[in-house]
């Protein structure tokens, strides 16, 4: 991760440590340094957002930037990441900008920078951004006469990837109750349309967008106002997105949540049986629980853990040909459809599971057992040093010896705190209290804890 680029883009309070000039530069660097790697073509870019106020204020930045470098700007306005990942791959963009601090609160934004293939931008081009926003470039010239570029409306952008995601599912949802929890977000925009248009009886929520009140009590990070609307209407099942609709938790008839590893788990199974499973591997991160590979374990599914992002989940899959991934938060990656994890899409492939197995969704996510987990965040003086300590790896060797095959302990450290993150899983809550302390009990007698 750089300096202002980390895992998901350039994120921050918007006119705090976000700024106006920061999108400003940005859309100078990019406009000219996609200008510069395809001279004999006029370079094209394209720019969503989501629904907070900032985003406006952040667009006609970007917007000065680029065209100040000679690049010309389609706006597809307000909609998803994984439409501006679409967009950007099938009508020939040279890159794509998703302005979104996707499920932060209203006040914070973020600048997703994807390339032309619909992918996060590489940490090559990252590293040059970087520099010039720090000063360590020379000035980049300023285009001039024909050569300032243009802004074009590209609303048909985004109904074309409307139209794409109904044509991903393979049956109708008539008969079916579907809830949406929109989080006043991207998905507002888009997710009733879609579900309306297969015919499901669908009942929405949180889709009425102020500028203030994105991912506020509402979407896939307070699932719990879902679980109480499915219950409540007796629906079928429920879905809830996050501020840019790359994320999807699902929530039962009866109101239990089906998170992002019990949908991977029942996405995959469901894939194998119909051959579609490629490698018979599903991609994770470190954090997905220990339920799951248990449950993937008694399938004979393989699967592969990746460093936490779903960037690093998708570069794994790219580079092993895997078709599935993803992180418990529900970033989901069906890569056969999309490059990014894509809420909505997400949830059409729950509803394919549900639909042509003619089993409910609580059915199919009971056969993962998810394990009680604790995890607990300690500021220490040097997260490297406290991780690696010898008697530190000693006492975690113990404790992975003692849990066996009933669980697991995960050391990590944050990418932008002060913090080594110890985390335990194990049959009970106890248990996993228990171990966790033992292991921040070796760490402050070695004098690595604040």
């Amino acid at each position: 991760m750089g300096k202002y680029f980390g895992t998901d883009g350039f994120r921050g309070e918007a006119n705090v440590n976000l700024t106006v000039e920061h999108a400003f530069k940005v859309g100078r660097f990019l406009g000219w340094y996609y200008g510069q790697e395809s001279p004999d073509k006029r370079c094209c870019i394209v720019i969503g957002k989501d629904t907070r106020r900032s985003s406006y204020m952040f667009e006609y930045s970007l917007v000065a930037g680029l065209t100040a470098s000679g690049a010309d700007v389609y706006l597809l306005h307000v909609t998803t990441t994984p439409s501006v990942s679409y967009v950007v791959r099938t009508e020939g963009f040279q890159c794509g900008i998703m302005i979104s601090a996707s499920h932060n609160p209203y006040y914070d934004n973020g600048i997703k920078v994807i390339n032309g293939r619909g992918e996060k931008l590489e940490e090559t081009v990252i590293a040059k951004i970087e520099r010039y926003l720090d000063g360590e470039m020379g000035e980049i010239p300023f285009a001039r006469k024909d050569q300032i570029g243009r802004t074009v409306d590209f609303a048909a952008g985004r109904n074309r990837y409307i139209g794409y995601l109904i044509s991903i599912a393979t049956r109708s949802f008539k008969n079916m109750k579907v809830g949406l929890d929109c989080a006043n977000g991207s998905a507002s925009a888009i997710a009733k349309n879609v579900f309306d248009a297969l015919g499901a009886e669908t009942h929405v929520i949180h889709n009425e967008p102020n500028g203030l009140n994105i991912n506020t009590n509402c979407g896939s990070t307070h699932i719990e106002v879902l679980q109480k609307f499915v219950k409540e209407k007796h629906l079928d099942v429920g879905f809830a997105y996050d501020g840019d609709a790359d994320r999807c938790i699902a929530v039962d008839c009866q109101g239990e949540i089906v998170d992002g590893d019990k949908i991977m788990y029942i996405c995959g199974k469901y894939m194998k049986e119909q051959g579609g499973l490629v490698n018979n591997t599903i991609v994770t991160t470190v954090m997905s629980n220990f339920g799951l590979y248990k449950a993937l374990d008694r399938e004979n599914i393989s699967y592969e853990k990746t460093a936490v992002g779903d960037k690093y989940v998708y570069e794994n899959m790219a580079a092993n040909g895997h078709c599935l991934g993803g992180e418990q938060s529900g970033h989901i990656i069906f890569s056969k459809h999309a490059t990014t994890g894509d809420g909505i899409l997400t949830s059409l492939k729950v509803m394919e599971a549900i639909l042509e197995k003619k089993q409910p969704l609580s059915k199919l996510a009971s056969e993962v057992e998810i394990f009680p987990q604790i995890l607990k965040n300690i500021k220490v003086k040097d997260k490297l040093a406290a991780q690696e300590d010898p008697v530190v790896c000693k006492e975690v060797e113990k404790v992975t010896e003692a849990l066996g095959d009933d669980g697991r302990i995960l050391l990590r450290q944050s990418g932008t705190e002060p913090v080594v993150r110890v985390m335990v899983e194990a049959s009970t809550l106890e248990t996993c209290e228990n171990y966790v302390d033992q292991v921040i009990d070796v760490m402050k007698a070695r004098g690595h804890v604040i």
